[in-house]
């Protein structure tokens, strides 16, 4: 299996110096490339075509809510994963709303951010619980989920166990983190998932994070 070739967006290099040596120490993860402003990193990511971007959301030049929709628009397949530095960052819903496939704060320790990248190859999408609250809150103003809730009595009703899984993603946890805490595979998560955002006629786990909250159903306490 060919390694995960990663490039690097970060204007700050001791910061963005260490991330690369710490992926370069993991088994299977590659740096290809170093950026240090969005639109370089737009220009990187069309040249070396990687499979994961990890890229900072404030930086000079073109910061990184601009940078993820041109990159998503120009590079076919590639994952966004955003990094932060408070979990009030204002560019949350833009961020994941322009194609980010995750949102992390900075401030997350080395097996974590491991996890989370594992979590978007997976085609999850991963975000800190403390950055979960405020996109939640941020979709619950703008509205940004009416289009995918459906109608009451519409499709079948989803299930205790389904509603027990979205209840733990509308936390922030990763579908590993779900299975350990239910003692169910990291399989059983993603079905349970799929066939709930099916039944809800929603598109993402982030969506579906929203409606829990805003129909009342509430969140963990994690």
């Amino acid at each position: 299996m060919s390694n995960v070739r990663i490039l690097l967006v970060e204007d700050q290099p001791l910061f963005r110096g260490a991330v690369a040596a710490l992926l370069a120490g993991q088994p299977g993860m590659e740096v290809v490339g170093e950026a240090g402003n969005g639109l370089a990193g737009v220009e990187l990511a069309q040249a070396l075509q990687p499979d994961l971007v990890i890229m900072d959301v404030e930086m000079p030049v073109m910061n990184g809510v601009e940078a993820v929709r041109l990159i998503r628009e120009q590079v076919m397949d590639v994952k966004v994963i955003m990094l932060t530095v408070s979990e009030a960052d204002e560019h949350v819903f833009d961020a994941i709303r322009n194609g980010a496939h995750g949102y992390l704060l900075k401030n997350l320790r080395p097996d974590q951010l491991f996890d989370m990248i594992h979590a978007v190859l997976r085609n999850e999408t991963p975000i800190s619980p403390a950055v979960a609250g405020r996109l939640i809150s941020d979709l619950q103003q703008r509205g940004g989920q009416r289009a995918t809730v459906p109608r009451e009595g519409t499709g079948p009703p989803i299930t205790p166990r389904e509603l027990e899984i979205l209840r733990l993603v509308a936390g922030g946890l990763s579908n590993k983190e779900i299975g350990k805490r239910l003692s169910i595979t990291e399989g059983t998560v993603k079905n349970h998932i799929h066939n709930a955002l099916e039944k809800l006629h929603m598109e993402n786990r982030i969506q579906a994070a929203a409606y829990i909250v805003r129909m009342g159903l509430g969140r963990p306490d994690l």
